[in-house]
Formats: structure tokens, sequence, C-alpha cells
């Protein structure tokens, strides 16, 4: 292998091994990992199938991957709670510490935010990365590192469950089942409610949201039906309780409808999940029954290391969505098992040591 391999997006379709310089630490503040393991992430595969996200386009080679974990190999020389050797799940997204997102708390929503694998930056698929101390979170002995790459997408149903503030007693039903709608309601769970309802339109997923999840309802909505006789069946599976939280994971507009259809009044609406640009949206049903709303975007402060607390207290078995491993030279073929459908969760391994 050679000393910094990484797996570069090339353009639409096109991907190769590259051996890319290995980083240098210049902030004093900042370590530098051997990346281990890594999860793919709906986003990476966006990129490698259309070249864009929104208005982030890639026009030139780009490393892939974001959903990382790995071991301190060097630290500069301000760092102080970190270590060579200690393992540690990485946060990938460095905001500017000038911006005014950031100086109010809010560094997720940071317009100048530097995201690995986003354009113009460079992702984790390589043997060593960068990045703050602050942006690392130490593992616990009993967490893994393939738990610990999971940390990303669980960020973001930490993210989610904090917007809609969920707390014991309240009733949260989520649309979508994909790793990041599992998550979702695996975190409302771990956020106290024990009334939690998983919806998609594939029973498989379904099945993992109980069989491995624990989520005790789940519901697969029926082709025909309108958006209120999905609201009703929804409440019949919940013994005629009115869910006072919906959390669309899908960016589907008839998961959205129904969401707005099946609250209880005065509920919570989280829209989690990206999907078209612009939906039809059923504005008398959210007025009249006086409803508050929130988008969400990634993770912010002390999200993953709630996260990390999740894994390692057991409350959220990430583990169990891992459906395939890959070694890091059979990365393209971890890309083409997830664009076939054919996994929940992908990881590939670090690159060997020579």
């Amino acid at each position: 292998m050679t000393p910094n391999p990484s797996f570069v997006l090339n353009k639409i379709n096109d991907v190769s091994f590259v051996d890319r310089p290995i980083p240098t630490i210049t902030d004093p503040h900042y370590v530098k990992i051997k990346v281990r393991k890594t999860g793919i992430c709906g986003s990476d595969v966006h990129y490698y199938t259309h070249g864009s996200i929104g208005h982030f386009v890639v026009t030139e080679p780009m490393v892939l991957g974001h959903e990382s974990a790995g071991e301190i190999v060097e630290v500069g020389a301000a760092v102080k709670t970190l270590k060579v050797g200690d393992r540690v799940a990485m946060e990938p997204g460095i905001p500017s510490r000038y911006s005014d997102e950031y100086k109010s708390g809010h560094y997720n929503l940071c317009p100048h935010m530097a995201f690995a694998a986003t354009p113009p930056y460079h992702g984790t698929l390589t043997r060593y990365y960068l990045l703050p101390e602050d942006f690392c979170v130490k593992l616990p002995e009993n967490v893994s590192l393939e738990e610990g790459a999971l940390a990303e997408p669980l960020s973001v149903g930490v993210h989610v469950s904090r917007l809609a503030k969920i707390s014991p007693g309240d009733v949260v039903v989520v649309f979508g089942a994909g790793p990041v709608g599992l998550l979702i309601a695996s975190c409302a769970l771990a956020f106290g409610s024990t009334k939690v309802i998983s919806v998609d339109i594939l029973p498989h997923k379904l099945e993992m949201a109980k069989s491995e999840l624990g989520i005790p309802y789940t519901f697969q909505p029926v082709k025909g039906d309108s958006y209120k006789e999905s609201a009703q069946k929804i409440w019949d599976i919940l013994g005629g309780v009115k869910p006072n939280i919906a959390i669309d994971a899908s960016g589907a507009e008839a998961s959205i409808n129904t969401a707005i259809h099946v609250l209880k009044e005065g509920g919570m609406f989280v829209q989690a999940g990206m999907g078209a640009d612009e939906v039809t949206f059923p504005i008398a049903e959210f007025c009249s029954k006086e409803l508050q709303a929130s988008g969400c975007f990634r993770y912010g402060y002390g999200d993953y290391k709630l996260a990390v607390e999740f894994i390692a207290s057991g409350k959220v078995p990430v583990k169990k969505l891992i459906t395939h491993r890959f070694k890091f030279t059979e990365a393209e073929d971890a890309f083409k098992t997830v664009m076939a459908g054919k996994a929940v969760k992908v990881i590939i391994d670090g690159p060997e040591d020579e």
C-alpha cells in the first residue's frame, strides 16, 4: 500500500485509488488520525451517481467518506485531552470559528463549514486525516471502531430528538426506515418515549426496526390510501392515541403530508430528510392544528458526545444496522452494494499498513 492511499471520486461513476500526500499538522490544536473504519452515507452515493448535491458540485477529484473512526497517531503541541493511541469518533464538519452561527451556538449552520466529502473538501476514505482536538470524541473501551464510525449518522438522530424535544410520555412517529430513520426512532426510545412507530413502504426495513432495534410499532402504508386514511391506520395501531411528534426522514411528499395529518393538535413536526426542492404541503391542516415545525441540518454542540454515550450504554445498538463489511481495496464494490439496495449499513476498513 502507498503512504496515504485514498478512494477518490473523479467524476460521475468514475472512482479510483490515488496516493495523496500525508497531511502535516500546522495548527497546534489539531491531531492526525489513522482512519480505521468508514461507513457509506447516502450523500456519498449521491455524489458518486450524480456529481452534485444542491449547489455543491464535484468539479475536481474528491476523496469520499465522512462517517469515520480511527486512532490518533500524532498530536499538535497544544492538544491536551487526546494522546497517541486513543481511538476516536471523527466529527467531519469544521465551522469557521469567526462566523455568527458558530458564535451563537449553531455551528452546524455555518456557511463556511468545511465538511468532509463535500466539495471542495476531501473526505475520510484515506489513511491519514486531520481534525481539531475538539472535533474528536474519545471512544470508551466497550465501543468498537465500527460503532464509532456510526456515531456520525446517530448524531443526526440525537439532533433531531433534541429539536423535537422528545421526553417521556411523548408519542413519536418516524417516517422512513433507512439508516437515519431507524436511528432517529431508536433515539426517540433513548430519549424516553415508549410509544414510537416506524413507517416505511418496505416491509424488510420495518422488520429490522422491530426485531433489531426494538421499535415497538411499525406501519406499512397501503398504496392508494389517502393521507387521512394512513393517519387513521396509524392511530389505530397506537390504540387511538395521536402522536404529538412526527419526524420525516424520507423526504417523500406523501410522508410529509401524512405526518401533518397524523399529528395531534399542537404537535411538533421535524423535517430531517432531504427530498425534492419543492413539495405540496397541507397548510390548512398545519394552521388549524397550530402545529410547530423545524428543519434539521446535521448535528450541533454535544450531539456527537451523546451519540457515543448512547452507543456505550447500549441504548442505541448501532452495530445491528451493519449488514456488509469490505476491505479498503474493495471500496468500489462496497458502493455498488449500497447502490444496488442490498445493504442497510456498509463499513469499509481503513487502508492496511504496509
